[in-house]
This record gives C-alpha cells, sequence and structure tokens, in this order.
C-alpha cells in the first residue's frame, strides 16, 4: 500500500512562486509514474506534469516553461516547483503514483493553490 500526502500549497499573487511537496510511504512504487494533477472548482482532474519509467518528463501546454517536476526516488519525494503562478493555475494540486496511465494508482489528499490579487 502506497500512501501520499502534499504539501505546500497557499495563496499568492499572480506571478509568484510555490514549490509543492509530495512525502510517500510504502514500497514497491520506484519505478512508477509519478504526477501532479489538479482540479478547479467545476472542472474535470487534468494532468500537469509527470515522469514517466525511464526518468522521461512531459508537461501540459498550460504549465509548460512555468512548472518544474522533480523526483528524489530514494527520500520517496516528488516536487512541484511553480513559477510565474497565473489565477487560471488555481486548484487543488494532487500527488499520484500509478504503475501504467491506465491504471488509477495512489492519490493524496491535495493541497489548496490560489493565485489571486
Amino acid at each position: 500500500q502506497v500512501q501520499v500526502v502534499e504539501s505546500g500549497g497557499g495563496l499568492v499573487q499572480p506571478g509568484a512562486s510555490l514549490r509543492l511537496s509530495c512525502a510517500a510511504s510504502g514500497s514497491g512504487f520506484d519505478h512508477y509514474i509519478a504526477g501532479w494533477y489538479r482540479q478547479a472548482p467545476g472542472s474535470q482532474r487534468e494532468w500537469v506534469a509527470r515522469i514517466m519509467r525511464g526518468d522521461t518528463i512531459e508537461y501540459s501546454d498550460s504549465v509548460k516553461g512555468r512548472f518544474s517536476i522533480s523526483r528524489d526516488v530514494a527520500r520517496k519525494m516528488l516536487w512541484l516547483q511553480m513559477d510565474s503562478l497565473k489565477p487560471e493555475d488555481t486548484a487543488v494540486y494532487y500527488c499520484n503514483y500509478r504503475r501504467t496511465l491506465k491504471t488509477p494508482g495512489y492519490w493524496g489528499q491535495g493541497t489548496q493553490v490560489t493565485v489571486s490579487s
């Protein structure tokens, strides 16, 4: 069983930066796909960034060039550095570990990010 806990969200002004953290516990997921997702009010959960097997990194078009995902397998940590934040980045951000893109994997409770002036 894998458990994940996100942290680092908050209220920031447009243009600011935040760094989200995801601490995982358990075993057997070192080679899982590790990713960040977000869900804004009234919207479906969407993919933001992920580290695939082989350490290929992918970003959604909406965050490319502004967000950076990183991972420390030994420490079971995943981070999302978010720069140049925009109001449309406001959402609950979730960490996810999954074996394949077709399996649900493990989710945390999420951390709220609000970008507002």
